[in-house]
């Protein structure tokens, strides 16, 4: 039984073809079980992604043990999302937590999730993955709460229109306090 909080090793995002358009591997310095030694070169991690993709291209199930991995994806459109995590994990909190992660997306890009969507507007995608995944510990499972946090505020409402007659009703007001204090002293 796994009782440590660090419950992901890796999150990826591929395209169709197996291409990474985002991924993000989490080795911490302070896991109960010292920090992990594989998937540290590119070559190793690009080499897993790909034979991850064969196994996962075909939409139908959730989750999958690969390479002795637990990996939960979701697949949107032209991309396809991960969550790795150890073979002892709970797959039921990984896959809430792929979900929470997906479905903010879905909020923040107004349901238009694919990959040039995704590049556009990859800041606010990986900070919506900072607010679900921080060093491999998932600190939150609500899509709403996510997207809330990422969400650029609105821009204020209240628009201060200038044209000639407030500019005529400033210099008026301005001409009126002069002579005031003119006339007191």
């Amino acid at each position: 039984m796994n009782l440590s909080l660090y419950s992901v090793n890796a999150f990826l995002i591929l395209d169709a073809e197996g291409h990474r358009v985002l991924a993000k591997y989490y080795r911490p310095k302070g896991h109960p079980q010292g920090e992990s030694k594989d998937l540290l070169t590119l070559k190793d991690q690009r080499a897993f992604e790909k034979g991850l993709w064969q196994k996962t291209k075909k939409p139908g199930a959730d989750i999958i043990l690969y390479e002795g991995r637990l990996a939960v994806f979701r697949h949107s459109l032209d991309l396809i999302f991960y969550i790795i995590g150890g073979a002892t994990e709970n797959e039921i909190m990984l896959y809430s937590a792929l979900t929470a992660f997906c479905d903010a997306v879905h909020l923040l890009l107004r349901n238009q999730v694919e990959k040039r969507a995704v590049l556009e507007n990859l800041d606010m995608v990986l900070l919506c993955l900072d607010e679900t995944i921080d060093d491999g510990i998932i600190v939150e499972t609500d899509s709403t709460t996510i997207a809330s946090r990422v969400s650029r505020p609105k821009a204020d409402t209240t628009e201060i229109v200038i044209n000639e007659q407030t500019i005529m009703n400033a210099y008026q007001t301005v001409r009126e306090k002069v002579q005031q204090r003119i006339q007191q002293l």
